[in-house]
């Protein structure tokens, strides 16, 4: 159990109702809230689900030819089905696996706090048959919250791994706030989570990530008619208000279509993972690539996704192009760990020649020169001039450098005077040590 769980257990007591939980349904009630029994009988009719154990649960299946943006739901199953090993390079490296559940909240509020609840809980997986089948867990009164978080934990149980979209910091805490106070066990304590939004932000860096703007930028998905986040929470309170649940038809659609750009995302994501560098179609792309596949200890696939990122820059080189200076710096790390340390000083040349390049990038870059040029390639006025140049870089702000770093090239520089005093004793010292070159 977490200690989010431990410190929520250690406060709350049995059959104590916290009023800042229910302090929702209360204002609701004293506006005339009705309770399940009184709730307006159509509401099986307009939101088109039923009772099941004391919980309210709306079903759709969207058949393999549906469309989603330019892909169809069949298209995106079996993108995920060919890719769904290597779901945990983006769950932190914990064993993802197939089925994946993917899960949207809908919520009384963003603050997340003990009084957050989440009246809808949306859960979706695909069937063998490429079917994208969505089940969404309904509160229509607060003594359903128990058995609603039953039949969540149930379709949760067969789960090989949670799908999200800014799950781990929001959805995930929400839902295990909930398990907690109600002395039930969070099942997704033990199942590994992929939360979209951060590689989403990695791989495509809008100016925007929410997940419409993603739908709209990389599914080719546009919504007609969706209602706006902040209305939610008002809906539903309109909704327990009157027991008319007309309002809450379009919070469903929502929820589902949140469903399944979250589902067509994760395609993209393990289909780009699956099929290398040439697959990406943006520099930022084959960048975020290359990083999922440094972490994953497959450095020759991750130099290859560097130099695909380079080669898909826009800007020439020496102009400045945030992707391209985080793409060179990258690969000439990775060269320098591959002991390939000839390209790699190129890679420090061209960012070191490359306007606007972050003063701690250009400091990197010099350090390295200097290193390079000192112990390999027995250069040591090219390695005193790169060092110099290190200590004038400035920053924008300006801001000086850390006095570590500053203290480090001082030594470097006295001890290349010495070497450029002495260099018969340096030939000496280097032929008879060639280890300590580093």
């Amino acid at each position: 159990m977490s200690a989010l769980s431990d410190r929520i257990r250690s406060i709350v007591k049995p059959d104590v109702v916290r009023s800042d939980v229910a302090q929702p349904f209360r204002a609701a009630g004293e506006a005339g809230v009705k309770g399940c029994a009184t709730i307006a009988a159509d509401i099986s009719a307009v939101l088109g689900g039923a009772r099941n154990d004391d919980c309210f649960v709306v079903e759709r299946r969207y058949a393999p030819n549906t469309k989603h943006g330019r892909a169809t739901v069949g298209a995106i199953a079996a993108q995920i089905d060919d890719a769904s090993a290597h779901a945990s390079w983006f769950a932190g490296g914990a064993p993802a696996h197939s089925p994946f559940v993917f899960f949207d909240l809908e919520t009384t509020g963003l603050s997340g706090g003990a009084g957050t609840l989440a009246f809808l809980v949306g859960c979706a997986t695909f069937d063998d048959d490429g079917s994208f089948v969505v089940r969404q867990f309904l509160l229509t009164a607060h003594q359903e919250e128990p058995a609603m978080l039953r039949r969540v934990a149930a379709m949760l149980a067969g789960a090989g791994a949670l799908v999200s979209f800014n799950g781990k910091s929001f959805d995930a805490p929400v839902l295990e706030t909930r398990y907690a106070f109600h002395r039930l066990a969070w099942p997704g304590a033990k199942l590994p989570h992929v939360d979209v939004l951060h590689p989403s932000r990695r791989f495509w860096n809008l100016d925007d990530s929410s997940l419409v703007s993603l739908e709209r930028a990389i599914i080719g998905a546009r919504r007609v008619g969706d209602v706006p986040g902040f209305e939610i929470p008002s809906r539903y309170f309109q909704f327990l208000r009157s027991g008319n649940a007309r309002p809450l038809v379009e919070v469903l659609e929502h929820n589902r279509l949140d469903l399944l750009t979250l589902a067509a995302l994760t395609a993209r994501l393990l289909w780009l993972a699956r099929s290398g560098p040439d697959a990406a179609a943006t520099a930022r792309e084959a960048l975020a690539l290359g990083h999922v596949f440094a972490r994953a200890g497959m450095d020759v696939q991750a130099r290859a996704a560097f130099e695909r990122s380079l080669a898909l820059c826009a800007a020439p080189p020496g102009a400045y192009d945030a992707t391209r200076i985080e793409a060179l710096r990258s690969l000439a790390q990775a060269l320098r760990r591959a002991r390939d340390f000839e390209i790699a000083a190129r890679c420090w040349s061209q960012l070191l020649d490359t306007r606007g390049c972050p003063a701690t990038v250009a400091r990197e870059a010099s350090e390295a020169l200097a290193v390079h040029h000192e112990h390999r390639v027995r250069d040591l006025e090219a390695a005193r001039a790169f060092a110099l140049r290190g200590l004038t870089i400035e920053d924008v702000a300006p801001a000086p450098p850390p006095a570590s770093w500053t203290r480090t090239v001082r030594h470097r520089l006295a001890r290349i005077e010495r070497k450029m005093l002495n260099p018969e004793r340096t030939r000496a010292v280097t032929s008879a040590s060639p280890s300590l070159l580093s």
